[in-house]
């Protein structure tokens, strides 16, 4: 499945996300589509981008145990779906603005919540997510760099 339909089915899924579980499972979702498009990258992206690419993809791989466990008991990743990458520009645009929403979405389940362990489970993911989503705007940063004709 393409990148960008994985992203928005998870944009969705984030949306319809109701409880802490949820919204926790849907925040690994995201982490494991950066770490999935970044390999990609890694593999197959243009020469220039591939050092910026494994840098989101461990930045990606980076949610903790809990979170994949939490993603593991809502169905799997759908990262593991991705077959196709057609445009990266669209594909890191749309996923930098997912790991902002998850963001918000983490905020606000760690005010709400009343479990220690819970808080800082998301504590984590949102420092994740906001390294990740530092790592897909510096590969934005490449890729402008790179349109124009420019060194990275």
């Amino acid at each position: 499945m393409d990148a960008a339909r994985l992203i928005e089915a998870t944009r969705q899924a984030l949306a319809r996300a109701r409880g802490v579980a949820d919204i926790v499972a849907e925040a690994c979702q995201a982490q494991a589509l950066a770490e999935a498009v970044g390999s990609r990258l890694a593999v197959q992206g243009a020469y220039d981008i591939r050092a910026a690419a494994r840098g989101l993809s461990e930045a990606g791989g980076s949610a903790s145990g809990a979170l994949r466990q939490s993603a593991l008991y809502a169905g799997g990743l759908r990262a593991a779906q991705l077959s196709e990458l057609r445009d990266p520009w669209r594909v890191l645009t749309d996923l930098g603005e997912l790991l902002g929403e998850v963001g918000i979405a983490l905020v606000g389940v760690a005010c709400v919540c009343d479990e220690d362990a819970v808080y800082w489970m998301c504590m984590e993911a949102i420092d994740a997510a906001d390294e990740t989503s530092d790592r897909v705007g510096g590969l934005l940063r490449r890729l402008a760099l790179r349109e124009r004709g420019g060194a990275a």
